[in-house]
């Protein structure tokens, strides 16, 4: 094994004290995610935070208004549930990040520790939970495929559905009768179909809107012994919803008349729903009546919603961001009435620069530069999404912002592939992953040199995860474009990538490519960074993670043996730890490499 030049850390990055103090309270302000809460016990709530500097999970009991680090581990954790009574807190415990292993559980009050929360339940990565009062399904994946259990009366697990395409638990009615299974038996997890079983898996009803069409199960009604199950749907070409009685096996369409995208939930007594709606990149909140068919916007500011909640007294709980602003958890109470509502104690972030609109055909971008840049074309880095079914849009980055304090624009690409533009959109990259987001890219690349926003011999291609595999494809086949390249955790060698990835990514990668790399290998090796790797001119930073169960290590060392053989300008950083990182300090430590690196190397 070669050893591979290794990326500098430095400290300080920046040499004015101010801006070096500035980026890092961005990474260290503490932050907190939006809280969820139990069934039955509301003022029992829980949420992530990074507080401590690694990202944990906290409890917190409203009525006496007291928080509580449940979790404590190196690598940080980042799921966890309540029970229904609020009386246990479930996390899933992986190792340093790999995503790999089970649920336990401990006492909501300090107390006993964690133990396994459901005999008999083999480790795999999660595949959804549901937890009830006498019912407990939990879903598995490992390279057999799916597995769901389901425990009752605090019983052992039993087996009740296994296959070997790719799919999960989705919800358990209010009853705890009925529990709904999302699977690709049909062999796309990227469209699925819905099938509700009994607790004991007796089949009850099926659906599914046949090939390229898929269905999300968002919730049963909340109130118990109403049956019906709210659902996502895109029969017209965008996610939409609908409402199905699965007694009576009949549906009713949700109709909302608003461009974009939308998504919703439940109102606590089933009589209305709250709609989350996204459109270019931003979204607003609505409420719409069920009987009456009136939607009502709700009072939030312009950016992004990450998540929203309604409390049992109507009050609306939402996290919120934009491209200037951090984020915040914030209520809107039933009266009107808009405040903070979880704040943790310690330092606020420092704010950034907003961010802008750009069209490039039917391409949206969001840009930026920084506040003090003069007039012209700047050096300009380029970053590209994870997902690829996901979008940036206009939340706040601290990520972006060091860059910005660097003295760089920044474009965001919301290529084919996103999220948020209606399914022809998305899976415009079927059949052809990878080459076809990175047209999009070429073409708001040549808006940016042509408008003058850009300089074009120094123009940086940077993203992580997919948006890694994106930056590593865009250096080997648009070499012309970019004078360095920084890809973090991503596919280099599709082909190793596949043989060693976890199961439900090689669902999707048949899915996306339209077969296996033993049915269409062709595909696989166009599509690959490695097959275009001798082309590759600029500089380039591989970031990896030692225990990356997506992005596996050995298809990574495959690519910068093949750097190494050339001699390629390159660097690697790796990190003992997963598919990114959960500890802030270790996020400072690959920002600052990132930074230096390309600043470098222009």
């Amino acid at each position: 094994m070669t050893t591979h030049p290794t990326a500098e850390v430095p400290d300080p990055l920046f040499a004015d004290a101010e801006a070096e103090a500035r980026w890092r309270a961005r990474f260290t302000a503490p932050r907190v995610s939006l809280p969820g809460w139990a069934d039955d016990a509301p003022d029992r709530s829980l949420y992530l935070s990074n507080s401590s500097g690694v990202w944990e999970i906290y409890a917190w009991d409203r009525a006496s208004d007291t928080h509580r680090k449940v979790t404590d581990r190196p690598n940080g954790t980042s799921h966890g549930a309540l029970s229904p009574d609020g009386a246990a807190i479930w996390w899933f415990a992986d190792t340093d990040g790999d995503e790999f292993g089970t649920w336990v559980s401990e006492p909501f009050e300090p107390g006993d520790g964690p133990k396994p929360a459901v005999e008999g339940v083999r480790a795999g990565y999660p595949a959804g939970l549901e937890i009830g009062h006498e019912v407990v399904a939990v879903g598995t994946s490992t390279d057999d495929g799916t597995t769901v259990y389901v425990a009752r009366g605090g019983g052992p697990a039993e087996v009740i559905y296994a296959h070997e395409n790719d799919g999960g638990v989705s919800a358990l009615s209010k009853d705890e009768t009925l529990v709904v299974l999302s699977h690709s038996e049909h062999g796309d997890n990227r469209h699925a179909a819905l099938r509700v079983v009994t607790p004991s898996g007796e089949k009850v009803t099926e659906k599914w809107d046949g090939p390229g069409k898929g269905l999300d199960a968002i919730a049963f009604s909340p109130v118990r012994g109403d049956n019906r199950l709210l659902v996502g749907h895109e029969r017209r070409g965008k996610e939409e919803l609908l409402i199905w009685d699965v007694a009576a096996d009949t549906e009713t369409e949700v109709v909302i008349d608003l461009p974009g995208e939308i998504s919703a939930d439940w109102y606590p007594d089933a009589r209305s729903l709250l709609v989350l709606h996204t459109f270019r990149a931003r979204n607003t909140l609505h409420r719409y009546d069920l009987a009456t068919g009136v939607l009502s916007a709700l009072d939030t500011p312009h950016g992004t919603v990450g998540g929203a909640n309604v409390r049992p007294d109507g009050a609306v709980e939402y996290s919120w961001s934009s491209g200037g602003q951090p984020g915040v958890v914030r209520v809107l109470d039933g009266d009107g009435d808009e405040r903070v509502l979880l704040e943790p104690p310690g330092h606020k972030a420092p704010p950034s620069v907003d961010l802008t609109d750009v069209f490039v055909g039917d391409v949206h971008a969001l840009v930026a530069r920084p506040a003090s840049a003069p007039d012209g074309p700047l050096p300009t880095v380029f970053h590209l999404h994870g997902g690829p079914h996901s979008a940036d849009e206009d939340r706040f980055s601290a990520y972006r912002a060091v860059w910005l304090d660097a003295g760089f624009a920044v474009v965001h690409v919301n290529y084919r592939g996103s999220t948020g533009y209606g399914s022809k959109w998305r899976d415009a990259i079927e059949g052809r992953p990878g080459l076809t987001e990175l047209e999009d890219v070429a073409a708001v690349h040549e808006w940016a040199v042509g408008s003058g926003f850009a300089d074009p011999a120094k123009c940086v291609v940077n993203g992580a995860s997919w948006g890694g595999y994106l930056s590593l494809l865009a250096l080997g086949t648009q070499p012309e474009r970019w004078a360095a390249g920084v890809a973090g955790v991503p596919v280099a060698d599709y082909l190793a990538a596949y043989e060693d990835e976890m199961e439900p990514l090689r669902a999707f990668d048949r899915a996306l490519f339209g077969g296996s790399p033993e049915e269409v290998p062709d595909r696989y090796r166009e599509c690959s960074p490695l097959t275009y790797v001798d082309a590759v001119r600029a500089p380039v930073l591989v970031l990896a993670g030692e225990n990356d169960p997506r992005c596996p290590i050995r298809q990574i060392d495959n690519y910068l043996e093949r750097l190494a053989a050339r001699g390629a300008a390159y660097e690697v950083y790796r990190y003992d730890a997963g598919h990114g990182s959960l500890v802030v300090a270790e996020t400072i430590r690959q920002t600052a490499a990132e930074v230096a690196f390309v600043q470098r190397v222009l």
